[in-house]
């Protein structure tokens, strides 16, 4: 069984930042790739960022430049560093992570964590 814990989100005014934590619990071998997904009220689930164990980033366009995604293995969390946020970057930003077992891979999600950025 694993779980995936979401925290850091909240009220941010335009132009501020926020730090956003998953941390990940459980049966966990290895964690190949933790990302991190949003989805705004009356839109589709986005992929925000992305990082595997190789050390490969990807991100969405609106948000390169602004946001980083990092890792520590060690504690199998994943954070996204969130820089001059935009009205446009409210929110429910998910964790997203592929976790190995003894021999079997499956994905896993955290419940969310809400971003508001509103002055």
């Amino acid at each position: 069984q694993v779980q995936l814990v979401e925290s850091g989100g909240g009220l941010v005014q335009p132009g501020g930042s926020l730090r956003l934590s998953c941390a990940a619990s459980g049966t966990i071998f290895a964690i190949t790739a933790m990302g991190w997904y949003r989805q705004a009220p009356g839109k589709e689930r986005e992929l925000v960022a992305i990082s595997t164990s190789g050390g490969r980033t990807n991100y969405a366009d609106s948000v390169r430049g602004r946001f980083t995604i990092s890792r520590d293995n060690a504690q199998n969390t994943a954070y996204l560093q969130m820089n001059s946020l935009k009205p446009e970057d409210t929110a429910v930003y998910y964790c997203n992570a592929e976790v190995w077992g003894v021999a079997v891979g499956n994905v896993y999600w955290g419940k969310g964590t809400l971003v508001t950025v509103s002055s």
